[in-house]
């Protein structure tokens, strides 16, 4: 219970942004979806716009006394300080914390216990978490480098592989059409048009719900043999801990996740659409259960 207002509970990645609200005796009040952001692409300026139009707005007068935001790229202090410096703009009198993501996937997948921690979303992200803090990290890289089994580095791989012909030609045909792209307009968003990540990824439902040709499936599965291979073999015992896994891509792709995990002699304890239910246990709050 907190006199002076409620609790906002923040999951940011970088397409989307959950702010789930607490009011001042913890009864859970609902949450608010915006467009998510991530301080190395987008300045302070940026993010406090996002909140002004797409927060505030619905939350109204409701007072706030903490907000704990966990945001992708919200890795180093100073990215941190733009972050809150953008919510404390429109919530000046809230005390506001800022994590990275990451730290948000291990405390909502491992609350207070040693495990592996990963996300699977439109970037990808790993650790190993001692039941407080992150001890061990292999950097992502972004989709450029890195990333692996992410929505951007499947949805890079997808479309590469249609554009130089290594897919079936009505696989290709059906995407091209589906989406209104031809080659140029494919290079012009990659190259040449803010949040490519973004871009890429949003070809993840016609990809998903092509799996049952071989040549998609297949792509899709060593993207996630990859992420285990490139990732989270590389963490010290990593057989030894539990492995939770949290976003919309671990969510929709669970079948051909755990099937990667196990070529690799692992087994995922648990897979999240998203942290907040985690994240609530861990702060002490109640969340309702999906119908």
């Amino acid at each position: 219970m907190n006199p002076r207002g409620g609790t906002l509970i923040v999951d940011s990645g970088s397409t989307k942004a959950t702010w789930a609200v607490w009011d001042a005796e913890g009864s859970y009040m609902g949450q608010y979806r915006t467009t998510g952001f991530n301080p190395y692409y987008q300045d302070e300026e940026e993010i406090a716009r996002t909140i002004a139009l797409e927060l505030m707005p619905a939350l109204g007068e409701t007072p706030i006394a903490h907000v704990a935001f966990y945001g992708a790229g919200c890795a180093f202090e100073e990215k941190n300080r733009l972050v809150e410096r953008a919510i404390h703009r429109h919530l000046p009198s809230a005390r506001v914390t800022v994590e990275s993501d990451l730290l948000g996937a291990a405390r909502a997948s491992c609350g207070r216990l040693p495990g592996l921690a990963g996300i699977l979303g439109t970037g990808s992200n790993s650790c190993l978490f001692d039941g407080e803090r992150i001890v061990e990290h292999v950097p992502p890289l972004g989709f450029i480098l890195g990333d692996e089994g992410s929505g951007a580095t499947i949805g890079k791989r997808f479309v590469g592989a249609c554009l130089k012909g290594n897919l079936p030609a009505p696989l290709i045909q059906a995407f091209l059409e589906t989406y209104q792209l031809d080659e140029a307009r494919i290079l012009e968003r990659v190259y040449r048009s803010p949040f490519p990540n973004r871009f890429l990824a949003s070809f993840s439902p016609f990809i998903h719900a092509h799996l049952s040709e071989p040549a998609a499936r297949d792509l899709v599965l060593e993207s996630f043999r990859r992420f285990f291979e490139r990732d989270i073999t590389r963490y010290s015992h990593y057989r030894d801990y539990p492995l939770g896994l949290v976003g919309s891509i671990a969510f929709a792709y669970g079948e051909l996740v755990r099937e990667a995990a196990a070529s690799f002699g692992l087994s995922v304890h648990a897979i999240e659409r998203d942290p907040l239910p985690g994240l609530a246990r861990y702060h002490g709050l109640t969340y309702p259960e999906r119908s």
